[in-house]
């Protein structure tokens, strides 16, 4: 099934990565893709602060490594699983894969990525999360 500009349409996004640049890109493909409100943070405590707070998100963009520490999004992970948000995770080595098996159904896009693999994995991330 081909990706549209509407693959997002109305959809609220929340997109956790350490790294600025990346995560401003991410919103631009999210926005691209017909997102209503992108949330960007940059730490594990920021999304669950941001969760606990914010009406629920649609979506999410997970990197599953966070800074130069033993950091993850793991527990961001385990929140949107209980509350019902389909998410992918970002990862940019291949060790960190070992982390994202944690949720076998979760799709794993590595860095570097392109904006389609991104929406084709958040298309089945959202088409899983389906009724």
């Amino acid at each position: 099934m081909p990706i549209s500009d509407s693959l997002l349409a109305g959809k609220r996004c929340l997109v956790l990565d350490d790294e600025f640049l990346i995560a401003l890109d991410i919103q631009q493909i999210l926005e691209r893709a017909g997102a209503k409100h992108v949330a960007s943070v940059a730490s594990a405590s920021e999304a669950i602060a941001l969760l606990r707070r914010e009406t629920k998100f649609d979506v999410a963009v997970l990197d599953v490594k966070l800074g130069r520490s033993e950091d993850t999004s793991l527990g961001v992970a385990s929140v949107l699983v209980e509350i019902g948000t389909p998410f992918v995770f970002l990862t940019g080595m291949r060790v960190d894969n070992v982390h994202a098996r944690k949720y076998p159904q979760v799709p794993v896009v590595e860095k570097p990525y392109d904006a389609s693999v991104l929406l084709d994995a958040l298309q089945r991330a959202l088409g899983d999360a389906a009724p």
